[in-house]
């Protein structure tokens, strides 16, 4: 059993410094943008149109493709595609997969919610499969890629490339609504995808990548695809408690994140004022966070990391339940904001580096997707019910009640860290 190593701040500070991160940086920007589009700038677009808050909590089941990638994965995994496959089997995937979410984006901006919720709800769904579908390659392609001592880097990069995707997503979408249609936000957006598809197409394929040498029955095909992974993730100390830490510990970000849009448009915030200080501002300290979050990972190992991201993502929620009190102020929003997104920045450097460091690179994306797949549960059907909660309680004791959601998954870490005295990402006997 290996034991985490700690670098030193210039041993730690030196893994970003590779060619590999820029392609990271990329392909996290490509999975960042099309996430809001299921949260945040869906909820203020609904807002914004006059929808009610109980039908735009209802909006979170869109999100639910996120939570079946490990039904996707193993064909993911395992199938190579026709005549495009030859530029590599993550290539591939990659590229079609991005000019499928590209045209989806683009028709989500010519539906109209108002006259036709039906087709709206339905156009996100169908755009939600292929930004899923792209995490689990971008995932895999990352863990494969990437040596085990730049894990922590590569959490933290992708987190930079995350953020700057959700940015354009957000803040340049919020802002762009104040002067254009909506069908031309979705359409720079879908644009945006467009670009990082061409630069998939000059990535190179990791030497880990899977590879299929043969013919294979069915049977071995879903043994291969689908059995062996679960198998080999069962095989771990607390397999259970793992899952149910994964569902729970942003569980109260979450949450709260889904209604945020929409408490800030209903203290009276414009679109350009929410633009600029939840995506600007909170995007610079997420950003210092995730950066943070990558080197603390490598000094001092994920365990501590996690707790203490943990515990600030927690109490900085309280931090909105003022900003409800104090009204449209915005110093306080850019306060709560900023909080919020550093100690977020720190804590989901630290959950990516941990989720990479479970997988067995035999089967990267499947096992990838299932954990994912989990954290995602917690931000679409759990999360559901977060329209209906902030119209039965008023906005103060709904951001305090966000607080209390996060301390089952801080319970459940400190439950891991005593099955894994020698380290999170211990692998298993």
């Amino acid at each position: 059993m290996s034991v985490e190593r700690q670098l030193s701040w210039r041993e730690a500070s030196t893994v970003y410094m590779t060619p590999r991160q820029l392609t990271i940086l990329v392909m996290g920007f490509a999975s960042g943008l099309p996430l809001l589009l299921t949260l945040s700038t869906l909820t203020y677009w609904l807002a914004t149109v006059g929808v009610d808050k109980t039908t735009i909590g209802l909006f979170a089941l869109v999100g639910i493709p996120y939570n079946y990638k490990f039904a996707l994965a193993p064909l993911i995994d395992q199938i190579r595609l026709p005549i495009i496959g030859r530029f590599g089997r993550r290539k591939s995937w990659l590229f079609v997969l991005q000019l499928g979410l590209a045209a989806a984006i683009f028709a989500m901006g010519q539906t109209d919610p108002v006259n036709n919720l039906t087709a709206t709800a339905i156009v996100t769904l169908i755009m939600a499969v292929f930004a899923a579908s792209q995490d689990i390659v971008v995932d895999a392609y990352r863990i494969e890629i990437l040596g085990a001592e730049e894990q922590g880097a590569g959490a933290g990069t992708t987190q930079v490339g995350y953020r700057l995707g959700m940015l354009l997503a957000g803040a340049g979408a919020f802002a762009m609504a104040d002067f254009l249609p909506w069908s031309t936000v979705f359409a720079v957006l879908a644009a945006a995808i467009l670009l990082c598809a061409l630069f998939t197409l000059f990535v190179r394929e990791p030497a880990r990548a899977p590879r299929s040498t043969r013919r294979r029955s069915f049977r071995e095909w879903l043994d291969e695809a689908v059995i062996q992974p679960f198998g080999d993730f069962m095989t771990r100390r607390g397999w259970v408690v793992i899952l149910l830490f994964i569902l729970f510990y942003k569980f109260g970000d979450a949450f709260g994140g889904f209604m945020a849009s929409v408490f800030y448009q209903e203290l009276g915030f414009t679109g350009t004022e929410i633009g600029a200080i939840s995506k600007v501002y909170g995007l610079i300290a997420t950003l210092v966070g995730g950066v943070l979050g990558g080197l603390i990972v490598a000094r001092f190992g994920v365990f501590k990391t996690l707790l203490v991201g943990g515990i600030l993502q927690a109490i900085t929620n309280l931090l909105f339940s003022v900003l409800a009190l104090m009204g449209n102020d915005l110093l306080w929003l850019g306060i709560a904001i900023t909080a919020d997104n550093l100690a977020g920045g720190v804590a989901s450097a630290a959950f990516v580096a941990y989720l990479s460091s479970l997988c067995n690179v035999a089967y990267t994306a499947t096992q990838y997707a299932l954990l994912t797949s989990l954290m995602a549960f917690g931000r679409t059907v759990l999360s559901s019910g977060s329209g209906w909660l902030s119209d039965h309680l008023d906005w103060f004791t709904f951001w305090a009640s966000t607080t209390f959601m996060a301390v089952p998954g801080l319970l459940l870490l400190m439950w891991i860290a005593r099955l894994y005295p020698q380290g999170l990402t211990s692998r298993p006997r």
